[in-house]
């Protein structure tokens, strides 16, 4: 009987192994994780499961009768210490398993703070997996001052809720400002003026020299010589994908596992996907850190195993929730010479257009479904609207897509 493992039971490892048993694979098929949890959905840990809006059983992808019913073995709380490629198997302590095709979905982990500044104090967390969350919930305490080090989407949301449950939060961003890695000026100021309007003391161009406390925090230290008192840290530094495992098998890494069109990596019958994984996109190479991208990509992977030949074409796209705002971004605005700004129907609705000269590469839509929506088929279809067309308030968006 032929065997698929895959290693890393985070979004794209669930939604792989679904996706062979519905392309009607018949072998065996097993799911390995690190974490002793069903695979579940990121995203709302530091949202809707932080604030007590959603239960842990609704972060479960699927109920644990799924996988029975699908016949996916599932091997939780499991580590792979190596990959044999000659031999095709993986070792899990003293266990060997044998595989006649081999996908890594390990995901990515977040940046830690060193222990030179404070880093391995209590009360300093990362927001990533579920044992995180759970981790720093009991903080969650109206009153208390929580500092969060990075003005990224992880930062901001975790801003948002800490915000919304009554803690005095500060926020630190070494960057000139907030989302500066990743947007625009324009959706820079939207969301420090949401925030600021919720309490939210923004510093930019200020980072975090260190923490003290003898084996709790107490007090952080900024680059601009300010003490603050804090209860508790929250870090948002970003991520880096998750190769130790790929690295020690030789597999050939560029920012992330290196995989052609169709997943393959470097190795013969070991294929990526997911946060791990970097492609192939137009001209470049890419890694997407998205639940849409590691869907996706793990399907095509799952289709390629079974034979299909298939290039993975993406077409990315993001969305963040902060208050009652919902951020949806479609494409991508690297290189981006321009923006412009259009109003929504609703108040404090927006759109960011990013163009490249006369090229529409992406879309920042805040609180309007209809802008993001027609962007996001617009740049699939290869459309650009004049960017002068779209600043119009009086233009038919619906109407560029005819």
């Amino acid at each position: 009987m032929p065997h698929i493992i895959v290693i890393g039971a985070g979004q794209a490892g669930a939604s792989l192994t679904a996706k062979l048993r519905s392309l009607g694979y018949g072998g065996d098929i097993t799911l390995i994780g690190a974490e002793p949890v069903l695979p579940y959905q990121r995203p709302p840990l530091s949202k809707g499961y932080l604030l007590g809006d959603m239960t842990r059983e609704r972060l479960f992808l699927r109920p644990e009768e799924f996988y029975e019913n699908q016949n996916i073995t599932l091997r939780l709380g499991s580590t792979v210490t190596a990959i044999d490629v000659a031999a095709k198997t993986v070792t899990i302590g003293s266990e060997t398993l044998a595989y006649d095709d081999l996908a890594l979905t390990t995901g990515s982990t977040p940046h830690r703070l060193p222990a030179a500044t404070g880093g391995t104090l209590q009360g300093v967390h990362v927001v990533r997996t579920l044992a995180d969350i759970d981790a720093m919930e009991p903080e969650f305490a109206a009153g208390k001052n929580v500092l969060i080090v990075g003005g990224g989407y992880i930062g901001l949301e975790a801003a948002a809720v800490a915000a919304k449950l009554g803690l005095n939060v500060t926020l630190v961003e070494m960057a000139d400002r907030i989302l500066q890695r990743v947007a625009a000026p324009e959706t820079s100021d939207y969301f420090r003026t949401l925030h600021t309007a919720h309490g939210v003391n923004i510093l930019e161009g200020v980072g975090l020299d260190h923490l003290s406390g003898d084996s709790r925090v107490t007090s952080a230290t900024l680059t601009n010589g300010q003490t603050i008192p804090v209860d508790f840290v929250i870090t948002g530094v970003g991520i880096k994908p998750a190769t130790d495992l790929a690295e020690a098998t030789n597999i050939t890494l560029e920012n992330g596992i290196k995989t052609d069109t169709q997943g393959r990596t470097s190795a013969p019958h070991i294929w990526a996907a997911g946060d791990c994984a970097s492609f192939p996109y137009h001209s470049t190479r890419i890694r997407l850190e998205s639940v849409p991208n590691a869907i996706d990509q793990a399907e095509v992977v799952a289709e390629n195993m079974l034979g299909a030949a298939k290039d993975y074409i993406a077409t990315p796209w993001f969305w963040s929730d902060q208050y009652d705002v919902k951020l949806q971004i479609a494409g991508l605005n690297t290189g981006y010479t321009s923006v412009v700004t259009r109003a929504g129907e609703k108040p404090g609705a927006q759109s960011h257009w990013y163009y490249a000269g006369d090229t529409l590469l992406a879309v920042d839509a805040m609180n309007d479904a209809r802008a993001y929506m027609i962007g996001k088929r617009l740049i699939e279809a290869g459309k650009s609207p004049a960017p002068d067309v779209i600043a119009n308030p009086d233009t038919d968006l619906k109407a560029l897509l005819k």
